[in-house]
């Protein structure tokens, strides 16, 4: 059997999807790395999509001058009412993205490589595996809610998934047919739940790991850790089956349904209605 030389490429088409807010210092060089370098280098990737989520500053020219599709978080899928927050602009990508294989990155990466993607899309050539979540050596010192917060909370309550090294990381791959089939946290607890949730629909042996060596990004103050941390324990908490606390901050509750019973979203992939206003 003949290899496919490019990595993912056996999975189909493949979008990189960037949820971002006032990020325009570092959307334009990742976009622009991405464009010249595996879209139209190597060919590995078809688009590239930010979906701005509420940005008061100029990310979405940013991204959109170094060659991305950029579209408001706001305008996607209208009939679904109002909502805001990271999860929010993932599941909004579903709607946005071409392809059948989606890339996420964070947007506040710093000395972006873009052999981030092709390490992300190389375990989809196997058909098996339906998300890869990568890891990477975290030299600014972050990585503080992952390890106080959410790796404690992943072998307490989800052993299976204790070997996942980076279970908050940004940078994801995953098939469209998987992530149409979980809920999306809105907040920031969207990326543990995802992986606790693909676990329980398709068994945790359908994720993988991928090495993406050093990865820098912007650290965040205490007072914005302590914000993430929360959401991050309320969707862990959520998952292992804990009710609801009088006092818990709605933003921590909210959530999405899995895109395949959006019907707004059915007509937009069937060619019979536009996702975005």
């Amino acid at each position: 059997m003949p290899v496919n030389p490019i990595p993912g490429r056996s999975a189909g088409r493949v979008s990189v999807c960037l949820p971002a807010r006032d990020e325009e210092e570092t959307v334009g060089p990742i976009v622009a790395a991405i464009v010249r370098e595996l879209v139209y280098g190597a060919g590995v990737v078809d688009e590239v999509v930010v979906v701005d989520d509420g940005s008061t500053d100029a990310t979405a020219a940013a991204a959109a001058d170094a060659g991305a599709v950029v579209v408001a978080a706001a305008d996607v899928l209208p009939g679904v009412g109002p909502g805001t927050g990271k999860g929010e602009a993932l599941w909004k990508s579903l709607a946005v993205a071409a392809g059948d294989v989606l890339v996420f990155c964070d947007a506040d990466l710093r000395e972006f490589d873009p052999a981030f993607v092709t390490g992300l899309l190389a375990p989809l050539d196997d058909p098996d595996i339906g998300l890869v979540k990568g890891y990477y050596l975290r030299p600014d010192g972050g990585g503080r809610v992952t390890e106080l917060v959410a790796r404690p909370m992943i072998r307490l309550f989800f052993p299976d998934l204790a070997a996942i090294r980076q279970p908050l990381g940004g940078e994801f791959a995953a098939r469209r047919e998987v992530l149409e089939q979980v809920p999306f946290v809105q907040g920031y607890g969207v990326d543990l739940a995802l992986l606790v949730d693909v676990a329980a629909r398709f068994g945790a042996g359908r994720i993988a790991q991928a090495d993406l060596g050093v990865r820098h990004h912007r650290n965040r103050s205490l007072d914005e850790l302590g914000f993430q941390s929360a959401a991050v324990l309320r969707a862990a908490l959520s998952r292992a089956g804990v009710p609801d606390r009088e006092g818990w901050d709605p933003a921590d509750v909210a959530q999405r349904p899995p895109m395949a019973e959006v019907e707004e979203y059915r007509a937009a992939r069937a060619g019979v209605g536009p996702a975005v206003i």
